[in-house]
């Protein structure tokens, strides 16, 4: 059993360590600058500058942290939510990327302020703290970080993780240096006040990688909640006059390596569907240049979103610009789910659904594998193995839109049986509320 002096050695250890490693985090940063990717202001917002003169607000703060546009797209109605339950309320949103964090900007609410998340270097995170005094922090499925929840803890800062994840190899990522850092794990662990996981299998890992159980509130998938709806864009009515449903797909958040296939299924399908149109929506814009290059080197015209190109006379559309997801669902009458043909987890299956669009993934589904499970009993969904499995599975399903469309209703049976339940949101926002509560009176 670890003394209580072993665990604070053990934290100064991991401190220690960061501290040794941030010249490195910087010379990586500065790479990103010369690159053009970042700038030297996000660079030094990253370390805290600007938070000098952050006016502490009147009332209460919430800080919410999510990586990237993914998660704060998810947790967008929560923060709402927590907005109209309390019109006192302020929330600084903290993100990993850029690009996270203009997506909070466009989203222009009240209230609401956003910037670059500190890097975890104890001297960075206690500035912040000491700077917006937040009486609670919320955390976005898989973001933890030890000084980060440590120094909450030692602030008597309540920590809350929602919609939680833990995959089978971020779990033996932990279990490997579980031995060397157990007093930080430990810790860090401690420091969690409530914990809703994503699922079953994420709440298993967590408990065994020292979660207490207490801490555990019911499951909530924050994606399988998302309002998927929005307002029309000014050029609807030409989207609405080039894509139709029936004969449109969509390549949704796909990732580096998964473009090619689905750009060899299209071409193979346009020789008997010559009239079909096809939508890519890469997971990170930056890399539509490349995307669009490979699509003119397989002979395929290509119009680009972000240029302003019209969709009109172009077999393929990049949908390279960030906030417009459920508009590329409503078109789309085939989805295929990115970043499960490369082994990146998959995106989710709830969006899609809601649209009533088919849906086909490849076999590395595991960040939703509850949904993607519930999907195969139901007969909601299609797996395929590579671009030529992709492309007959869509040919027959163009010649057959009954199937088509019974796939769809299954889906949508399917996915209602695990969207997160009223109970489940009634059970956080009592743990966040009495979080908030114990915290003031232990502060009086």
């Amino acid at each position: 059993m670890l003394t209580e002096t072993v665990r604070t050695n053990l934290v100064y250890l991991y401190r220690l360590l960061l501290t040794l490693a941030a010249p490195l985090a910087a010379l990586l940063a500065l790479r990103q600058i010369l690159r053009g990717k970042e700038t030297l202001a996000n660079l030094k917002e990253r370390f805290g500058a600007g938070l000098g003169s952050t006016v502490i607000f009147p009332g209460p703060t919430f800080w919410v942290h999510g990586a990237s546009n993914g998660e704060l797209t998810a947790g967008r109605a929560l923060i709402e939510q927590a907005l109209n339950r309390d019109p006192s309320l302020h929330i600084i949103v903290t993100v990993n990327s850029v690009s996270a964090r203009k997506l909070v900007r466009e989203w222009d609410m009240d209230r609401v302020t956003v910037r670059l998340a500190p890097i975890d270097l104890k001297r960075t995170v206690h500035h912040f703290i000491a700077c917006t005094q937040p009486d609670l922090l919320l955390t976005i499925e898989n973001e933890i970080w030890p000084n980060r929840f440590t120094q909450c803890a030692k602030n008597g800062i309540p920590v809350i993780i929602v919609g939680a994840r833990m995959s089978a190899k971020t779990a033996q990522v932990w279990h490997k240096y579980a031995p060397a850092l157990r007093g930080v794990t430990k810790l860090t662990w401690n420091a969690i006040t409530a914990l809703a996981p994503q699922d079953t299998a994420s709440q298993e890992r967590l408990v065994d990688l020292g979660l207490d159980p207490k801490c555990l509130l019911p499951l909530m998938n924050l994606k399988s909640g998302v309002d998927a709806t929005t307002a029309p864009p000014a050029d609807a009515a030409v989207l609405r006059a080039t894509f139709h449903k029936d004969r449109t797909i969509l390549a949704a958040s796909t990732h580096d390596g998964e473009d090619e296939s689905v750009l060899d299924c299209f071409a193979q399908l346009q020789k008997n569907h010559p009239d079909l149109k096809l939508v890519i929506a890469p997971r990170h814009p930056v890399r539509a240049a490349a995307i669009a290059e490979l699509t003119t080197a397989r002979g395929l015209s290509v119009a680009r979103r972000s240029a302003g190109d019209t969709p009109m006379g172009a077999s393929v559309y990049l949908a390279d610009t960030l906030g417009e997801m459920a508009l590329w669902y409503a078109v789309a009458g085939f989805t295929f789910v990115g970043g499960s043909l490369v082994d990146h987890g998959g995106h989710t299956p709830f969006e899609p659904a809601q649209f009533g669009s088919v849906i086909l993934h490849g076999p590395y589904v595991s960040n939703h594998a509850t949904a993607f499970d519930a999907l195969a009993q139901a007969g909601g969904a299609i797996k395929v193995r590579n671009a030529a499995d992709l492309a007959t599975t869509l040919d027959a399903l163009l010649l057959a839109p009954n199937e088509a469309a019974a796939l769809t209703l299954a889906a949508s049976h399917a996915l209602a049986q695990i969207r997160t339940s009223e109970t489940a949101t009634t059970a956080f926002w009592n743990s966040v509320d009495h979080a908030v509560q114990n915290r003031k009176t232990l502060s009086h």
